[in-house]
């Protein structure tokens, strides 16, 4: 009887996260960050790009900024459970969290409503999508502040993908694509 050998299993690729994040994280009014209707609140929209230029449709974006004072403190409220149900019940529409969190939609759109933030003038967000192993992060400048060290750094090509652009047909709406990697990718920063 002759032995037979199995050849070994040929490895395979690592396997990445997600796309998970359209499952319990996303909450109602997570874009609201701005308390309903409120007459200061601006529009923070665009789309998130992969490294071939394509919409990304799971990704997931959260947003952290001052309020209009200057102050990080925030306020809690943003992940109001239903006493009745456990479910979420969403923000409770009259402080300001300074904290929001929502999807891309399929055509890897965003959006969120919020005050202008205080102090400096930019909103940081956090990306997570599918193909990172490790959440990104970078800021969506509104104005373009003199001496601000991250901006006055940078290469102007490389300025202009953490600008927010005011949009001159809308009121109160900046755009802010994020690209993932390639030609455009937006700077994106390391924390230690």
């Amino acid at each position: 009887m002759t032995e037979q050998h199995t050849p070994a299993p040929a490895p395979t690729p690592s396997h990445t996260v997600g796309p998970f994040y359209g499952y319990a994280l996303p909450f109602p009014g997570g874009g609201e960050i701005a308390p309903a209707g409120h007459p200061d609140t601006i529009t923070l929209h665009g789309y998130v790009y992969d490294g071939a230029g394509e919409p990304v449709p799971d990704a997931l974006l959260e947003f952290w900024q001052a309020d209009p004072a200057g102050s990080l403190a925030g306020k809690p409220g943003s992940l109001r459970r239903d006493p009745v149900t456990g479910g979420h019940y969403g923000r409770n529409g009259v402080d300001f969290t300074g904290f929001g969190r929502v999807p891309t939609d399929a055509d890897g759109h965003y959006a969120v409503r919020t005050l202008p933030p205080g102090g400096a003038p930019y909103v940081s967000v956090c990306v997570f999508a599918r193909g990172l192993l490790h959440h990104l992060f970078t800021r969506a400048y509104l104005a373009e502040p003199a001496g601000d060290t991250l901006l006055s750094g940078l290469e102007p090509a490389r300025r202009e993908t953490l600008l927010a652009r005011a949009e001159a047909d809308k009121h109160r709406t900046y755009r802010f694509d994020i690209h993932l990697q390639g030609e455009k990718e937006t700077v994106f920063l390391a924390f230690d």
